[in-house]
Formats: C-alpha cells, structure tokens, sequence
C-alpha cells in the first residue's frame, strides 16, 4: 500500500487543500486561473512525497524548458537526509523526458544514483557513465515515437503501482503562464510535454516568471490514439493545427509551483576550421541543388551569408546562427519543438520578443520530427554521427559499437523521410596513444563497416567531410564505397581504406557475394586496434 499523498509544511498545506502561501504579483499575473494560486507551495515541501520506482515524466527537450526548482528540492531531500546510503531508505526513479535536461538537476540525479530507467534521450557524463557502468535502464527511441508509445503505455508495462489509466505516477512541468482554463503555456520547448501531461496521475507546475510569457508561440494538437488519429494539416511550415496552450484536466493538478532559474544551457560549440569546410561543401552542393552543433551552426551562418532568400526552415532545434539568419532578412519562417540558444542568445530573443514572435512556432515534438510533415514538405536533413562507414552506414550513438554517448534523438526520423539525407562529420578525431602522445588523425569517421548502425545506407543521399562532399543518390552500394573513400576520407586513412574495398571486392565477387563486399575478418580491425594501440592505423590488413 502506497501512503496517501499528504503535503506537510510550515503552514500545514495539504494537497488539493488551500494554500497560505501568498503568491507573488508576478505569479497572479501569469496564473490566470485562481484556484490554482490555492495549491501554491514550496518544492522543499513536495520533495518527500516522491517514492522509490514512481514514474516521472518532466517537460523539457535540449536542455530547454525543464523544471528547475522541484527536481532540485528532491535531490536536495536525499542528499540532506542521506538517502542513497541505505538499500531501505534509497529511492530511485524511472525518469521520462522528451528529450534531455538542464545538467544541474538532470546530471545531478545521476550523480545521486536517483534514476534506475531513463527514456528516450540523453546528454550528459554521468547519465552515460550510469548507464555503461549497467546501473541505469536506457533504451533509445525515435523522438518522434516515443509519446505515442508513453501514451500507449509501453513504458509501464512493468509498472506495479498506480493507477492503471496513468504511465505516469507524477508530471513536472514548466510553463510561462496558465491559462483561465487551467491551461499550459510552455517556455522555450514544447517537446513531449503534451503526451507527459496526459500520462500523469498527478501534476506539479512550475511557473516561470524570470522569462516572459511566450503565449503565442506555440502550435499545440492534441494526441490521439489509433484508430482515432487524425492527419496533420501542415502544407507550409507556417500553418497552425492546434492551440497556442497545452489542455490538461485541472482536477490532477496537485501543486503550484513559482520558479525564477533560467534554462542552463551554456554556450553552444564553436565553429572549427572543419565545420566551416563542411559547412562550404554544404553550401556549393546547395546552390547547385536550387542536427545540432558546431558543423549546423556553420552551416545556418553559412545561409545568413549566402544567395538564398526567402528560406522557411522545419526543423527539431533552433541555435544561435537562427538569430543571425532571421536578422539578415533570409529566413522568412522556423518551426521547431525547441529553441536552444546560449544564455546571450536568449538574452537578445527574450528582450526583441516582439520582432521574433511572428516569425517561428513551436511544436510538439511528434508534430515537428513527424515523417509524414518531413517528406511532404521536402526537407533537407542534416545530422552529425560518430561514424561512417564506405557503404553509407552511420553510427550516431555506441563509441566502439559498445559505449553509448548520447541517444539517437530525432536523427533518423528526419533522415529517414527527408528530400535529400546528409551526415556530416569531421573526417578524423584525435585519439591518445599508450605513451600518453595524441595521434590528431587517431580515429578515422569514415571506416570499413560501422561498429553500430543507426541509421542504415538505405536512408542517407550524402556524406560530407571536411575533405569533401560525396553525393550518393542513385548509386550502388560498390558505387558508393569508392566515392565516400575518394572524397571524404582523411588522406591519412585514403590508401588503407580502398585496399580493404578492393580486396572485399576481389574476394567476394569471386564467392559469387559481391554485392556489398566485405572482409569479415578484417571488417572492424581498425577499431580493434584503436582498443589495442590507441591509434586506427593499422600496418596491414593481414
């Protein structure tokens, strides 16, 4: 038996009581709905109802728009009272977010060893080394899947608590303000916050009123569940389908909560003599035509710079170069599920709200990484791995086949459905050599056969390095091979690389197996040596 959900303070809340807390002038004006000023209470006070394996779900994606303050009083309450240490008092959660969080809580739970299951994305040391060390439940997902399969109730098959109707034991969510209805308006990200809301048994709010209230921003639809789902409506990257809030029953809302922390997302990576390479292959293959990080930041400056006017974007997040690209007149529209800028960025777009606000939406993330909206409209899709291999598979999340990095997010969901699939990346990585030495060329990006597949030679049209571009529509895969080797491998990897093709080929054809030619005992003997001597470079294939 679970105990009864009873607040205990200062001022004896209890929840759906009333509340003595007075709410702040800034908090009544965002909160448009009074009886919800009624369920006004302090995070501290909410840490202690969360139990060991309740399922949360927090708003959120790329580090925008999380809660802040109740996931902070939680980890504060084990801590204090020293939780963790004993096997009858430890508590640990199965964690729910639409994409990843804030490092300060996020990061913070993992440290605590709080998160026993994490779905359906990450970023972060420790939540990676919980989950590679075995002690964190991790399994990646479409971003674009994962809110129909919570609302499915795939996540909580196993679950043995609560109430049946709810995935969910609690949702934690932000919001901008609240609507007479009692509705959301999110911050900077909508993400799976609509799904998480309709998941939960019971819902905290925390409001922000550090930034502004973005209402108008947003294209919320409702989710349905098969056979009653209906097709989304989109033909323009400008159309609207739903509401500028996100609808939740009022009578689940348990708590209110008045948060005044930014979004903690630090500096977006700088451009490298690399990135902007790429970023000029990008650009030329684009003309002749007519992700996120430092090669998609070069290439949207790129944009901002070059001969394209008129650009609309549907994209999953927007960065910084955004900024840049919509001041320069060129990009006439986004539409996203997040805004990532860096703390000036948002800075700059909170305080010039009033140019911006007409110019992007944002959208839930099983609208804006939908495959249906992604081929219909033509998109161009851009994506970062770790890895390529000479046939056109990439590896975007397991190190060695074995290390996960960060989880898949909405990669091949755009990959997948896009006019034209680009991976772009570096063409080698520096590695550190068994004498403590860096080789700068140590690990080549372009390999024999990729050590994990993601996304699979069957979705990607390009492959772009700082070396060069290879375009790979319409070929075959011993077509391919060539061409990726040619123009994107490293000339220190050049040589070793066609060798290991032309003997594949030789060898295989001569079985009567030529259609993708590999060496099966050679096929990851690079990475073997990378373990073993700290370098891909290897003397012979024999």
């Amino acid at each position: 038996m679970r105990p009864t959900l009873r607040l205990r303070s200062a001022s004896s809340l209890h929840l759906g009581g009333t509340s003595t807390l007075t709410p702040s002038p800034a908090l009544r004006e965002r909160v448009r709905r009074p009886a919800y000023l009624q369920k006004l209470a302090r995070a501290e006070d909410l840490a202690p109802l969360f139990k060991n394996d309740d399922y949360i779900g927090w708003s959120g994606f790329t580090g925008v728009g999380y809660p802040k303050m109740t996931p902070t009083a939680i980890a504060s309450h084990i801590e204090t009272h020293n939780l963790q240490s004993d096997p009858s008092t430890k508590k640990r959660f199965n964690l729910f977010v639409g994409a990843s969080c804030g490092p300060e809580v996020e990061e913070r739970w993992a440290r605590n060893d709080m998160i026993a299951r994490r779905y359906p994305h990450q970023v972060g040391k420790e939540i990676a080394k919980g989950i590679n060390e075995g002690r964190i439940n991790f399994a990646d997902k479409h971003l674009s899947m994962f809110p129909q399969d919570l609302t499915y109730g795939y996540y909580s098959l196993n679950k043995t608590h609560g109430s049946p109707k709810h995935p969910l034991d609690w949702a934690i969510v932000e919001a901008t303000a609240i609507t007479e209805e009692g509705y959301i308006v999110p911050g900077a990200s909508v993400g799976a916050t609509p799904e998480i809301l309709q998941s939960a048994e019971k819902i905290i709010i925390e409001v922000n009123t550090r930034i502004p209230n973005l209402e108008g921003l947003h294209d919320i639809n409702q989710s349905f569940t098969p056979p009653n789902r209906l097709p989304y409506l989109v033909v323009h990257p400008k159309d609207r389908i739903g509401t500028t809030s996100i609808p939740l029953d009022p009578d689940r809302v348990v708590a209110i909560v008045e948060s005044d922390k930014p979004d903690n997302t630090g500096a977006n990576a700088p451009e490298t003599p690399d990135s902007r390479a790429i970023a000029s292959h990008l650009i030329d293959f684009f003309s002749s035509e007519s992700g996120i990080g430092n090669v998609a930041n070069s290439i949207i400056g790129g944009l901002a710079d070059g001969p394209f006017e008129q650009v609309q974007v549907w994209t999953e997040v927007l960065q910084d170069t955004f900024i840049r690209f919509f001041d320069s007149g060129k990009l006439s529209f986004a539409t996203a599920t997040s805004i990532r800028f860096s703390p000036e960025g948002f800075d700059h777009f909170y305080k010039n709200w009033a140019s911006y606000k007409d110019l992007l939406l944002l959208r839930s993330q099983q609208v804006a990484n939908s495959p249906e909206l992604i081929r219909r409209l033509g998109v161009i899709a851009m994506n970062t791995p770790l890895e390529v291999d000479i046939y056109a598979h990439a590896n975007s999340t397991c190190a060695m086949g074995s290390r996960m990095l960060n989880g898949l997010g909405g990669s091949a969901d755009f990959l997948r459905n896009a006019k034209v699939s680009v991976m772009h990346t570096p063409s080698t990585r520096p590695s550190r050599l068994p004498d403590g030495t860096k080789d700068k060329t140590g690990i080549s990006c372009i390999v024999p056969f990729a050590s994990h597949i993601d996304q699979t030679e069957h979705d990607l049209d390009v492959v772009v390095t700082e070396q060069g571009l290879a375009d790979l529509r319409g070929l075959s895969p011993r077509e391919r091979a060539p061409k990726i080797i040619q123009n994107c491998a490293h000339p220190d990897y050049r040589d070793m690389l066609m060798e290991y093709y032309d003997r594949a080929l030789y060898e295989c054809l001569k079985k009567g197996m030529g259609h993708e030619p590999h060496m099966l005992k050679n096929a990851f003997k690079m990475h073997i040596n990378l373990q073993e001597k700290g370098t891909m470079k290897i003397d012979k294939w024999d």
